[in-house]
């Protein structure tokens, strides 16, 4: 058993205290269908492009001034970059260079960063046209790691999907169209668990047969969960990790209204967080939290702050502390 671990603590994709410096600027379709040069309305997207880059790299700056060291990037750096209407376009090319000086930055500073697509990329849906859809988003990521010089491997969250057809024959769907998709893409996939359809033990039932490392999402098991033996279930999720090059990775978030609210808070219940910590003691060298909350950074800095007034918690700088057995 170890005598104690270590905690890095993360954050998602802007910042609330660094200002203008979004990654996520966009274009609606019909706002570029109203440019009627399309070579014109290419250009303006890989304007709001490039910004959106730099401003990761303004973000990632930051954060190294405040010695965070885990981020999650932003879905949003390309707008438009899977839709029809652009198809053909080779932004990374053109992103080439910004690309090249985030990936240089990220690996000097030694970060961890990686990616969780939005909810409509999902590899249960029997639709063939559903899935090459979420394919080409996934391939966007990972064209953006590349660009960075980023090995890809364990750098896309996503969630199971959907249960239209039930809960087992989404399962069974997942892993039938996970069988299909690029070696490349595989290797690139973690999964966690919802709160709405899929526990922990569906993502665990999935990362076991697929060797997938799975994410516990805290909020989500407290709201949506089957076994309440929680350190049973963790040992299972850390297995999981084993060949992975990154430390096991979880999400926290607090519930905004109270015990069962799905939505998320501004801030991190400490105790919560506190608690788990000391439920897990001895199961692992390092964890990685990455702060679902709304208030982002914010958050982080505040919770490293509550924990100092727990026992058993030194604090090594803003955003890593050490956890005591």
């Amino acid at each position: 058993m170890v005598d104690s671990y270590e905690v890095r603590l993360g954050y998602v994709a802007m910042s609330v205290v660094l200002s203008n410096a979004s990654p996520s600027q966009t274009m609606t379709v019909k706002q570029f269908e109203q440019i009627s040069d399309e070579e014109a309305g290419i250009r303006k997207l890989e304007r709001i492009a490039e910004s959106n880059v730099k401003n990761c790299l303004r973000l990632m700056k930051h954060n190294k001034a405040h010695q965070i060291s885990f981020f999650r990037l932003s879905s949003r750096l390309v707008p438009l970059a899977n839709h029809p209407l652009t198809e053909g376009w080779k932004y990374e090319r053109t992103l080439a260079p910004v690309l090249k000086e985030l990936g240089q930055f990220i690996q000097n500073e030694r970060m961890r960063v990686d990616f969780h697509p939005d909810h409509f990329v999902v590899l249960n849906n029997r639709s063939k046209d559903i899935l090459q859809q979420s394919l080409r988003t996934l391939m966007m990521h990972y064209k953006l790691l590349k660009g960075m010089g980023l090995s890809h491997k364990h750098r896309c969250v996503l969630h199971i999907g959907g249960k239209k057809d039930g809960r087992d024959e989404g399962l069974e769907q997942f892993i039938e169209n996970f069988s299909e998709i690029p070696k490349v893409i595989q290797e690139m996939i973690m999964i966690e668990n919802d709160d709405v359809n899929y526990t922990i033990e569906d993502a665990l039932y999935l990362g076991e047969k697929l060797h997938i490392p799975v994410i516990l999402d805290l909020h989500h098991y407290d709201v949506l969960h089957e076994s309440t033996e929680l350190l049973a279930l963790w040992e299972r999720v850390v297995s999981t990790w084993q060949h992975s090059p990154f430390p096991v990775k979880i999400h926290i978030s607090s519930p905004k209204e109270g015990p069962g609210d799905r939505k998320h808070h501004d801030y991190i219940d400490a105790k919560r967080f506190y608690d788990f910590l000391q439920l897990i003691k001895g199961t692992v060298n390092k964890l990685d939290v990455m702060i679902e909350a709304k208030q982002k950074d914010e958050a982080l800095l505040r919770l490293t702050k509550d924990l100092t007034k727990e026992r058993g918690i030194e604090v090594h700088n803003p955003s890593e502390i050490q956890v005591l057995c």
